[in-house]
């Protein structure tokens, strides 16, 4: 019997795609472009499964694939799944597969990075320094703010969340808040306070750091209402995903000076980036890096391959949606 066919969506760790070599007929994507929604249709119809990531609009027309689907899986590289329409899935008996646990640390630190990036103000001053306008040590130009003693309000208090409130509180001597749906207890952050309300916890931090996850459920969570709430000092930072945030009202905020600065790892419509934000000086803007280590990106391909050798094995799926 022939090994099923995998469709690979997007470039990968070498190590991951002899892995899959070894395990399926594989069709690789050497260029890393792009698939347009016809080559997404296509693979539908003619893969046993496909490994997909962010990127991948999978939405309930590509799904049905013209009534010819022969895809039974897809892997996403990846946890969030926003770019999947999961109800279409469901109905058409597709199983869903994504990546957690493997690009925590990494994704906390890159929220770290933007907070000290952009309360640092790194980015001006290395701009500034890169074009031949830095005219020396100075005492009062372009001053920051520290971090140490301030208040750190986490949305979104999973896995994600916490390994953040863990660095900024061990690190750096934060105070930590949170809010989350469900109701938890942290209790390896000592004197971490839970919220009642989003617009509690907004009015009382410095900054503020997104963990949940995207999708009909959060889109505009972070709402043009809730950011009028924020310190005029606070700043926003998000490594989870773009439209959480309404975006043109953060933009407004920014160019207002009604908050302090956002760093942002994710954007409403990525690849595109507003062009007021780039311009901006008071933000730093990372082009969706938070996994991006050779570590985490092979190991989220590992588990992606692990998805799919378990389904095509009639095992348990180790990640199942």
């Amino acid at each position: 019997m022939s090994a099923p066919r995998i469709i690979v969506t997007r470039k990968l760790p070498d190590a991951v795609e002899a892995r899959l070599k070894r395990h399926f007929t594989v069709a690789l994507n050497p260029h890393d472009k792009l698939f347009t929604r016809e080559k997404m249709i296509a693979a539908m119809q003619n893969a046993d499964g496909m490994l997909v990531a962010v990127g991948d609009p999978l939405d309930a027309e590509i799904m049905q694939a013209a009534g010819k689907r022969r895809v039974q899986i897809l892997a996403n590289f990846g946890v969030g799944t926003n770019h999947i329409d999961l109800e279409a899935a469901e109905e058409h008996g597709i199983h869903i597969t994504n990546t957690p646990d493997v690009l925590t640390d990494a994704t906390a630190d890159i929220a770290l990075t933007l907070m000290l990036n952009v309360t640092r103000r790194t980015w001006m001053h290395e701009t500034r320094l890169r074009r031949g306008e830095w005219g020396g040590f100075s005492l009062i130009d372009g001053l920051g703010t520290s971090l140490q003693g301030k208040t750190l309000g986490i949305i979104g208090m999973g896995r994600i969340g916490t390994a953040v409130a863990l660095r900024a509180y061990y690190g750096f001597g934060m105070k930590v808040v949170y809010f989350n749906r469900s109701k938890i207890e942290v209790q390896r952050i000592p004197g971490a306070q839970r919220m009642d309300t989003i617009e509690d916890l907004i009015e009382t931090s410095d900054i503020i750091s997104l963990h949940c996850p995207g999708g009909e459920a959060n889109r505009g969570l972070l709402s043009a209402n809730r950011i009028a709430l924020m310190k005029p000092t606070a700043y926003l930072i998000n490594t989870a995903r773009g439209d959480i945030v309404d975006e043109p009202a953060l933009v407004s905020a920014l160019l207002a000076g009604k908050i302090a600065g956002a760093g942002l790892d994710v954007f409403a419509k990525e690849p595109r980036v507003p062009n007021a934000l780039r311009e901006l000086e008071n933000v730093c803007l990372l082009p969706h890096i938070g996994s991006a280590t050779v570590e985490t990106r092979t190991a989220m391909g590992m588990a992606a391959t692990a998805n799919l050798v378990a389904h095509f094995a009639g095992k348990p799926l180790p990640n199942k949606v």
